[in-house]
Order: structure tokens, then C-alpha cells, then sequence
């Protein structure tokens, strides 16, 4: 049966299965909202729905009307016409300005926009430029209407539908039905399993040659965001078979026509134990032989911009500098410094409390005690302020350094490159192959290169493992710092991340800096984290729990991951209030307030891009722009229209490999047994490590005992140590 009825509020929605929990009021039904079950994920509150269903009884909850289906229908009343104006779907009304909409033109009011728009002027407080732009929104919102109703026939949710406008407006239907497997690589959020699913609404046969490819390269794109830059051919072969269901020689065939016509690259690199036939998407190796052929050709380079370094009398200039610091250097450190200021390619690494910050001062002093140009960066916001202030000199992201343009191309590259004797990347475990690739082409010759960072922290995000790959090729000078000064050996956090670091369960007695609340249920361990974060700290603390306090989560799913614990916290830190703006996207609320952070690297946005990673607060949410804004930890303001929130998740709680390069006064890291294959040594040693002041870890001794014994993932499948070894 169908049922018309009118969104009024959306109480729970799942952005992973689109089930969504919502009040509805039914035309003709009465004043009181009925519960509507099921996928309604991507529809607005005040939209007019036709919901295709059936009635049934929840032994809880009582009726409701369980949703197969939805198409969204123009409302006929006046009531609804102003909220569905009002609802924000239609950039340039807000609810006031509905309201006022509605008053002069009653039930002609959307017969009036369709089809007479220039009559928009005479409600009072619009003008033509607002009448403009509210005549193109309906006229593109009309055009999404179409491509979502063909694309929901073929299984599309109306967030996707969105997505795929944006990116082929007219065309849209055009490409999803000859090409749908365009949009995994074209269309942000699409991916292989959704193309696929497309695919075969449209009639691509399940075992055609389109498919398999499309499969192929699928498979890498899923290993390079698990870390590999290539897979072994086999490994490969075996994976795409599991995902696409056909037989092995099929794939084997397809194989070797994309490699013939360079949509991937098929290689053999030396490894342990032989060769390993890797096979490559196009965008790593490239990148992989880059980096490599630029970091040889800096080390070998005759011309060197820290000449005067070459013959330095050292115990004086070491003298020098313990007057400027007031501090003596260790001998590791000592070695560091010369190392940094006499060779053109370096790496400084070593664990927390180590004094890897003091080093990296002593040579930046140093250098430019020399009149040496000295450029500081680090790959996060927080992570280039920590280094500004503790060297006392300019820092900034790699990402506004090269002053990414739009589609991620630098401004500043070999062609170009940045005007500097001594670069310093700071939190270089952070470094992926591709952002490291354009780091490195961006240094002049003869310039210095320091990679500074932990080696034994999480990998990054993006494919490759960079410092540890430059750690294993002999050519590249090292040093690596063990002693613990004293000061850093009096802090729990320095000591136990040590402790966690050597596969030794964490001192917890008599600690002030790090403690363990115990419990065991994954429920009753989200509650306990969110007192913690909201009650326990600040009070005991002083501290403040959305500006201080981090939660860091090995996953993000289960009832103590990182969604669930950020649905907690807001609802404590953050809660809806009346009169105050907010806006649902999918499963997510905003609210001014909020602290999220950015999910993929958008160059169009802001001064010079924005990037995954970026953290910030909600500071501004405009209902009748369509539009919010976000102050970042760079305090940098960047607007979001609605449709673009996709981009944002909310960030009270992250994973703790999103929390990379990043420093927290207090950090609480909720332990469940239910995140088993998650619990690993160097995962909670990134997670202790990002404390400045504090850590407070709750949940399981066995989840804990699991994550100190187990010494994480094998190496990834990388190629770098290789092609950096070569002649």
C-alpha cells in the first residue's frame, strides 16, 4: 500500500544501511505524527513523501508504517508548501522567508516559482538578484528530481543521486546507463560494489570484460587504502575473484589486457624471498620511482646550499648553541644535528620523551645562525603549530607549502621549486608515497631534507610506508634517539608508551598522568568514556572536554567505536537546543558547536585546499543559505554548502589512525574486546603518544593485555626500499 505523508523529524538514521526511524504526518490522518520504519535515508524534513509499505505492530513500540520505498511528491497544502520551502533544500529560503512566500501567494505559491519566478519580487524584503538565485535552485533541484527517480528505479539512495548530478549534471542518466563503471572513478563516496550494483540494474552482463577490469583496479584502490601501494599478482587474482564471483582465468585474461593498454602496471620486485610479481595501479609507481630517482639524485648532487657546514669547527658551534638553549646535547643528538647540516637527505626518529623536539631546535638555531633559509613543515595543522613553537620559527602544512591546486597538482615542484637551503618535515610517519613524492620533487638541489618522526607509530593513512621504507635503504643517512632525559622519565605517559612500545604491559599504580577504568561490556565502556570525557577530567582536571579531551578509538563500529561514542557525546556536549539551528545529513546531526573533522582532500576549498584530517568546530550554521561554516585548528573559516556535508563527520571521537600528527592535552582510549583483530601494540602506542598531560584508557585488562602482546600487521607490499637501493 502507499502512504502520503509529511517528514516532520528524523530520530534515528544509519548512514551505513539507510534505515532511518522518523515522524511522519499522514494527510488526512489527524494532528498526531506517526513512526515510519525503513530506508528513507537522503529524505528532508518538511519534504512531501508517497511511502510505499505496509502497517504493522512493534511489540515495543506499537504502529508503525514499515517503508519499502519513497519518492518525494510536491506537497499540496499551504502548511506543507512553507515547510518544504523552509526546510533548506532551496538555497536563498530560510523559514522566515517561506513564511512570507506562502502568505502572498497561499497554494499558487510553487506554480509561481515553476513557471512565473520573476513574480518572486513582490514579496516583500526579495529582490531580483535573491529571486535569481532561488529560480536557478528550483530548477536544478527539479532537474536532481528526475536523475532520482531513474536512479532510485536502479537502487540509488538520494545522497548518492546528489553526488552524481554535481558531478555530470545533464548527462547523468547518459553515463549511469552506458558507462556506470565511470562512476567509481569519477564520482566521490561511489565505489565498486555501488557501480556494481548499477551495472546490473542497467544490463552490464555479470561476467563481461568491463566488469572484471573495473574489478581489478577495485581491488588495488581497496589495497591502497589498506596501505599497499601494489599487490602480488596472485594475491590480486585471488581478491578480485572473491569480489566478482567468476572464474580465475577470466580475471587472469583481463589481467593482462589492462596491463597491455597501461591501466595498471604489472612489475617484478625483489622481496625477502625472490621477486614478487607486483602489480601496480599507474598513480603509485609512478610515484614510487619518482621519489626514489629524486631523494638518489639529492644525496648524489654536487652543488650544497649548507656549504658552510662542510668545515665547521663543531665543539664551537656546539658551545654557541648550548648558550642559545641554555641545555647540553646528548651524543645521539649531537650526531643528529651534524648529520642534518652535512648531509642532504636525513632521518631523525625516536620514541616520546627522547628529545627528538630539542634536536630538531638545536639545527634549525644553527642553520640559521648561518643566514641559512630554513622551511618547517609537518603534515597537520596541529602537528606544524607544535613545530612552530617549539623551534620558535614559522611552520605549515605540507599541503599549503606546495600550495596545492585544484585536482592536487602543487604549485611548487621541480619546475618550480621552494626557496629553501634546509627543509624539515616533521611527523613524517604521517607521509604517504604520494604526498612524499610531491614533497621531495618540490626541493631545490643542493638544499637538506630532514624526515623527522617515530617509526614505530601507525603508518599513514595513504598508501606506503615512507620513513620506515627510508629506515631499511642503507643509502639514507639515520639517526635514531634511545636515551629517556629525566624530566620525560618522571611521566607516566613518556614511560608507559615506552613500556607499550617494548611489548610491556603499562605501569598503572600510582600514576597522576595514567590511569585504567575497568569494566567489560562494550555499553557499559561507551558510558563510562563519556563521563570520563564530559564530568571526570574537567572537574579533576580543569580541563575543557571539547577543546582538551580526545577519544581515541581502535574502530569506529560496536557500541564503544568512534560513531557510536560520537552520537554520545554530542548528545552530552552538544545536545539540541530550542531555537538553535541544526542540520541532519544522512545519519549525522550539525550543530554550532561541533567538532568534526574533514574525510577527503577538497582543493577547491578554503585559501589553498582542505584536507582529510582537518579538524575543527562548527562555528556558524545558516538554515536559509543552505550553508555552514567551520573554523579550523589552522583558524581558517571554510563554508559547507548542505549538500557538501558528506565531506564532514563529527570528531568528539576518532580512530586513532586519524588522530596522526596530532597532540591532545588529555586523550581517553576506550578498550573493547569486540575490537580484537584491532588491538595492537603500535596502534596504543600511537594512541598514548598523542597525549600531552594525560591518559585515561577504559575498558578491558584483556583488551589492554591483547594490545600490548600483539605486535600489529605485517609489513605492507611496498617497493621504495628497493628502487631507493638501486644504482
Amino acid at each position: 500500500m502507499s502512504l502520503n505523508a509529511v517528514l516532520e523529524r528524523i530520530t534515528f538514521a544509519s548512514e551505513e544501511t539507510g534505515y532511518t526511524i522518523a515522524r511522519v504526518a499522514v494527510e488526512r490522518g489527524g494532528a498526531d505524527l506517526v513512526t515510519a520504519v525503513g530506508p528513507l535515508l537522503g529524505a528532508q524534513v518538511g519534504e512531501s513523501l508517497r511511502l510505499t509499505g505496509r502497517w504493522t505492530s512493534h511489540p515495543r513500540y506499537g504502529r508503525q508504517f514499515e517503508v519499502w520505498s519513497y519518492t518525494t511528491v510536491l506537497p499540496a497544502t499551504v502548511q506543507g508548501i512553507q515547510r518544504y520551502l523552509g526546510s533548506g533544500l532551496i538555497k536563498g529560503i530560510g523559514p522566515k522567508m517561506a513564511e512570507r512566500i506562502v502568505d502572498h501567494f497561499g497554494l499558487d505559491t510553487l506554480e509561481v516559482i515553476e513557471k512565473e519566478p520573476g513574480r518572486l519580487v513582490e514579496v516583500p524584503g526579495l529582490g531580483p538578484k535573491r529571486t535569481k538565485m532561488i529560480a536557478a535552485a528550483w530548477e536544478e533541484q527539479k532537474i536532481i528530481k528526475e536523475v532520482m527517480i531513474f536512479l532510485q528505479g536502479v537502487g540509488v539512495s538520494t545522497s548518492i543521486a546528489v553526488r552524481i548530478f554535481k558531478q555530470y549534471g545533464d548527462t547523468s542518466i547518459t553515463v549511469v546507463r552506458t558507462e556506470p563503471y565511470r562512476l567509481a572513478d569519477d564520482v566521490w563516496g561511489i565505489g565498486f560494489k555501488t557501480a556494481d550494483t548499477i551495472a546490473q540494474a542497467v544490463g552490464i552482463p555479470h561476467d563481461s570484460p568491463e566488469r572484471i577490469k573495473a574489478g581489478l583496479r577495485y581491488t588495488l584502490s581497496q589495497a591502497a587504502d589498506a596501505g599497499h601501494c601494489y599487490l602480488p599478482a596472485p594475491n590480486l587474482v585471488t581478491e578480485a575473484v572473491k569480489i566478482l564471483g567468476v572464474e580465475s582465468e577470466q580475471v587472469t585474461a583481463c589481467l593482462a589486457e589492462l596491463a597491455a593498454a597501461e591501466g595498471v602496471v604489472a612489475e617484478d620486485v625483489p622481496a625477502e624471498q625472490g621477486e614478487v610479481p607486483a602489480v601496480y595501479l599507474p598513480p603509485f609507481h609512478r610515484a614510487e620511482q619518482s621519489l626514489a630517482g629524486t631523494l638518489r639524485r639529492l644525496l648524489a648532487g654536487g652543488h650544497d646550499r649548507l656549504a658552510a657546514f662542510t668545515g665547521v669547527d663543531w665543539p664551537a658551534a656546539l658551545s654557541w648553541l648550548r648558550g642559545r638553549t641554555g641545555a647540553d646535547l646528548a651524543p645521539e643528538q649531537s650526531q643528529a644535528v651534524r648529520l642534518a647540516l652535512t648531509s642532504k637527505v636525513a632521518v631523525l626518529t625516536g620514541g616520546p620523551g627522547c628529545g627528538k623536539s630539542f634536536t630538531v631546535r638545536s639545527i634549525v638555531e644553527l642553520a640559521r645562525a648561518k643566514k641559512a633559509k630554513v622551511v618547517l613543515a609537518a603534515p597537520t595543522g596541529r602537528a606544524a603549530k607544535r613545530l612552530a613553537e617549539l623551534t620558535g620559527h614559522e611552520a605549515t602544512t605540507v599541503h599549503r607549502l606546495l600550495q596545492l591546486r585544484p585536482g592536487g597538482d602543487p604549485t611548487f615542484d621541480r619546475d618550480n621549486p621552494l626557496d629553501a637551503d634546509l627543509l624539515v618535515v616533521d611527523e613524517a610517519s604521517m607521509l604517504d608515497l604520494l604526498l612524499a613524492n610531491k614533497l621531495a620533487k618540490s626541493v631545490p638541489p643542493g638544499a637538506h631534507v630532514l624526515f623527522v618522526g617515530d617509526v614505530d607509530q601507525l603508518p599513514s593513512v595513504g598508501a606506503g610506508e615512507v620513513l620506515r621504507d627510508l629506515l631499511a635503504a642503507e643509502q639514507i643517512p639515520r639517526v635514531r634517539l634511545t636515551q629517556i632525559f629525566r624530566q620525560a622519565g618522571q611521566s607516566g605517559v613518556v614511560v608507559n608508551a615506552h613500556r607499550i612500545n617494548a611489548g610491556r604491559h603499562p605501569l598503572l599504580a600510582g600514576m597522576d598522568d595514567f590511569f585504567l577504568f575497568p569494566c567489560e561490556e562494550p555499553e557499559e565502556i561507551a558510558a563510562l568514556t563519556v563521563d570520563v570525557v564530559a564530568r571526570r577530567i574537567p572537574r579533576r582536571f580543569g580541563m575543557d572536554p571539547r577543546r582538551d579531551v580526545q577519544v581515541l578509538a581502535p574502530m569506529h563500529r560496536g557500541a564503544a567505536g568512534a560513531g557510536n561514542l560520537n552520537t554520545e557525546l554530542q548528545q552530552t556536549l552538544t545536545p539540541s537546543r530550542e531555537g538553535m539551528p541544526e542540520r541532519r545529513y544522512g545519519g549525522r546531526v550539525f550543530r554550532i558547536g561541533d567538532k568534526v573533522t574533514q574525510l577527503r582532500n577538497n582543493y577547491d576549498k578554503g585559501a589553498a585546499g582542505v584536507f582529510n584530517g582537518t579538524v575543527g568546530v562548527v562555528v556558524d550554521l545558516r538554515p536559509e543559505d543552505g550553508r555552514l561554516t567551520v573554523r579550523t585548528d589552522e583558524d581558517e573559516d571554510v563554508d559547507y554548502a548542505f549538500d557538501e556535508l558528506d565531506e564532514l563527520a563529527h570528531a568528539y571521537a576518532v580512530s586513532i589512525h586519524r588522530s596522526q600528527g596530532s597532540e591532545y592535552p588529555a586523550v581517553v582510549v576506550p578498550l573493547a574486546t569486540s575490537a580484537w583483530t584491532m588491538l595492537q601494540r603500535n596502534l596504543l602506542y600511537t594512541a598514548v603518544t598523542r597525549a600531552k598531560k594525560l591518559v585515561v584508557l577504559v575498558g578491558s585488562r584483556r583488551a589492554l593485555a591483547q594490545a600490548v602482546r600483539t605486535r600489529g600487521a605485517g609489513r605492507r607490499h611496498t617497493g621504495l626500499t628497493h628502487r631507493l637501493r638501486q644504482d
